[in-house]
């Protein structure tokens, strides 16, 4: 009996052992199973909150083209609105002219008996001499007042003033203030003081005379510029608003007056009327200029320009490229392509890439320079508006930093306000 409760007892404990073992491992399966919802649950989350930031970044990027096409839209309206208004003040000019020629007196003759009367009068009363036209070192002069007067003005007086300390700190303040940059005035700044020290010189008078030599000597141009003296292709870049169009129009005024015979390519032809503005320029250089529809393929309008440059035996191609921002990869890859399509067509022509900056941008026409070197092969720097900004200083910075030379300053609106560069003149105009 005793034998027979005991496997009663056994059994009873092996039934709930049992369902003790079916209870946990049907709860092993639900926990499982529960896991398995969360972890799927949480990859959806991830993939959502992934797919949510992309989208948050694809709309950011396309803001920040939105933004960059409107910086684009609004530097080529600007463009154009000052060629208008540089048009319209010629006309205005013009007709102002027309109608003082009009109402102009006619000469009086001197009658015999009165030749004596009229000498007399002549050597009391001086005639007006006409104005003479400007020479580069007095717009140059101009143009740099603002840098001369603000910034370096106080520093080079004619007198007996020590040069200490004091004189070199306000002098670094000066150059960095004009936008030298700090690696261009530390090297300046060395070269003045040890010049200065070995031919014991102690007036600052003085000293700007040397300065004016340190100066000099960082910015001359080493390498001749080949467009003076053989035939050529100059291929201009550079942002909206830099004075790009005007700079052709001016370059090809420069030449036809030295008996060049110049050719236009309006190779920007995604700016609205760019094509139409250079064409105004044309003609006040008496230049022809080939030209496409807006839109067309830029390099299909070199093409076609260095065809023409053939045909009518030029000897210089100046070439307009679309204003763009230097970061826009697709548009810097249209530069290249042109510049093959130069290298294949006239293989035996050299080529000049100017970049165009404008002065009152200061140091970043330095980042502008860099970015279109490493992209386009730059030769050289036209540097414009230098009459309207308190920082000359960057022509300095840019030859000193990019050992790119200056080719061509702009120190007026006038078409004969774009000049050769002239390293000796500028520094003597600088301080």
């Amino acid at each position: 009996m005793w034998d027979f409760f005991k496997r009663k007892k056994k059994k009873k404990e092996d039934e709930l052992e049992a369902a003790q073992n079916g209870a946990l491992e049907q709860a092993s399966e639900a926990a499982e199973g529960i896991a398995s919802e969360a972890e799927a649950a949480l990859d959806e989350a991830q993939e959502a909150a992934e797919s949510f930031a992309q989208e948050a970044q694809n709309e950011a990027q396309t803001a920040l083209d939105q933004a960059e096409e409107a910086l684009v839209e609004a530097q080529a309206a600007a463009e154009g609105l000052i060629a208008d208004a540089e048009q319209a003040a010629e006309e205005a000019a013009a007709e102002l002219a027309d109608e003082a020629e009009a109402f102009s007196p006619a000469p009086v003759v001197s009658e015999p008996e009165h030749i004596e009367e009229a000498a007399a009068h002549a050597d009391t009363e001086p005639v007006e001499k006409p104005e003479k036209k400007k020479g580069l070192f007095s717009k140059l002069k101009d143009g740099l007042k603002k840098t001369r007067d603000n910034i370096f003005g106080n520093l080079f007086v004619e007198s007996d003033e020590k040069i200490d300390d004091e004189f070199y700190d306000e002098l670094e303040e000066a150059m960095i203030i004009s936008d030298m940059g700090m690696a261009t005035t530390e090297k300046l700044l060395d070269g003045l003081r040890s010049r200065l020290n070995a031919d014991g010189i102690r007036k600052r008078s003085e000293a700007r005379e040397v300065m004016i030599e340190l100066l000099a000597e960082t910015m001359r141009n080493r390498d001749e510029f080949i467009p003076d003296t053989q035939p050529a292709v100059i291929l201009i870049v550079g942002v909206n608003g830099v004075g790009k169009t005007t700079s052709i129009g001016k370059l090809a005024s420069m030449y036809k007056q030295d008996g060049r015979n110049v050719l236009l390519a309006a190779g920007d032809t995604f700016r609205a009327a760019a094509a139409e503005q250079l064409t105004i320029w044309a003609e006040r250089a008496d230049v022809p200029i080939i030209k496409h529809k807006e839109g067309a393929d830029p390099a299909a309008v070199v093409f076609d320009a260095i065809a023409a440059y053939k045909a009518r035996k030029c000897d210089l191609l100046i070439c307009d490229t679309a204003g763009r921002l230097h970061n826009k990869k697709n548009l810097m890859s249209e530069l290249a392509k042109i510049r093959r399509v130069i290298e294949r067509e006239l293989p035996n022509v050299a080529v000049e890439v100017l970049l165009v900056l404008d002065a009152t941008t200061g140091q970043n026409a330095i980042a502008q320079a860099k970015v279109f070197g490493e992209n386009t092969g730059l030769t050289g720097i036209i540097l414009t508006k230098l009459d309207g900004t308190a920082k000359g200083g960057v022509v300095v910075a840019v030859n000193d930093e990019l050992h790119l030379p200056v080719r061509f300053v702009g120190v007026g609106e006038g078409i004969d306000d774009l000049q050769p560069f002239d390293a000796e003149a500028f520094a003597k105009a600088l301080i």
